[in-house]
């Protein structure tokens, strides 16, 4: 399990592997592994047979990888970045073929269409995709496509909202960006605001590093203008607040911008044409796709990406109940 979502994501892999019969060992991430033990510990205290649910803790470059490799093992799923989904793929291959499904990264786009409307909701709604949980969101909205007509204003109420982004301790509720996991994170988020500086983006708001504060993992929420698809922040996923934001003129462009991409997780976009709705729903490569707000979907709704960002089975809905069982034909012969 990942370390951004850890009783989520126990959640939504343990109840319906345990619903479906199977044995289930959880390995949570080695920087969040409390809330799964107490979890698990509820689930013992509910009534779930310690045989059929346990749970491990360490390193994923050993824990992890026992587990991929282990014979006994028939199935694994696994959140996480893309390049860790690639491990459990050879993990597979090296031992007994088990079943592996993937949610990995994402790069996800928003796109706004000369007929948005941006009003307080769409602002809020676009702030929230590219920042919510300090961006440490595999869904996160984190390029945003704009019409060039719609550019200027946009980027204005942007500004404007951002001064609702607090930057602070996570222990005050009034702070909506905290710091980042951990040290390594931090680093690697800060690279990525310095490339985008060296690469000739813009930053148009944010883009300070806030040391004084408590562990010094703080990066502002910052938005970067004239980012190119060559650019390495419209490629590579950040994990982090930087928001890459890239101008366009028609429908057609707009679609191959948002899936010029290795990911395809979620995607969402603002337009007030239901024709136009439709098409470019069923155009966006991506697993969720949202309509004039950012979301999610919710528990009933099947979760999961295209392309890079997974396959295999989704988590969420019914359909997550399939990723844990095995179809078998019974032929009776009179």
């Amino acid at each position: 399990m990942p370390w951004n979502f850890p009783a989520q994501m126990y959640a939504w892999k343990v109840a319906p592997a345990l619903i479906m019969g199977n044995s289930v060992i959880v390995k949570p991430a080695e920087l969040t592994s409390l809330s799964a033990y107490r979890l698990t510990k509820l689930a013992y205290e509910a009534g779930v047979p310690r045989e059929a649910l346990q749970m491990v803790c360490g390193l994923g470059e050993n824990v992890g990888a026992a587990l991929g490799q282990h014979m006994d093992v028939d199935m694994v799923s696994f959140t996480g970045s893309t390049e860790v989904g690639r491990l459990f793929l050879q993990y597979s291959a090296q031992s007994n073929l088990k079943e592996i499904v993937l949610e990995c990264g994402g790069k996800s786009p928003q796109i706004v269409f000369d007929d948005a409307v941006l009003d307080d909701a769409a602002i809020n709604d676009i702030l929230s995709a590219a920042f919510w949980n300090m961006s440490e969101n595999c869904s996160c909205g984190s390029r945003l496509l704009v019409h060039s007509s719609q550019k200027q204003v946009l980027l204005e109420q942007l500004k404007n909202g951002l001064k609702d982004w607090n930057v602070g301790s996570p222990y005050d509720p009034d702070t909506a960006i905290g710091p980042m996991i951990e040290k390594a994170h931090f680093d690697k988020v800060c690279h990525y605001l310095q490339t985008a500086k060296e690469e000739g983006a813009t930053i148009v708001a944010g883009g300070n590093i806030h040391t004084d504060l408590g562990s010094g993992w703080y990066v502002e929420p910052t938005i970067f203008d004239n980012v190119s698809a060559d650019m390495t922040l419209f490629k590579e996923e950040v994990f982090g607040p930087l928001l890459a934001v890239t101008s366009f003129e028609t429908e057609e462009e707009a679609i191959k911008l948002a899936n010029e991409t290795n990911y395809g997780l979620a995607a969402s976009f603002y337009t007030q044409n239901i024709k136009r709705a439709y098409r470019v729903a069923s155009s966006i490569k991506a697993g969720t796709v949202s309509i004039n707000g950012f979301s999610e979907g919710d528990i009933t709704t099947p979760f999961g990406g295209y392309k890079q960002s997974g396959f295999g089975g989704r988590d969420n809905g019914l359909e997550a109940l399939e990723q844990y069982t095995q179809t078998k034909t019974i032929w009776v012969v009179n």
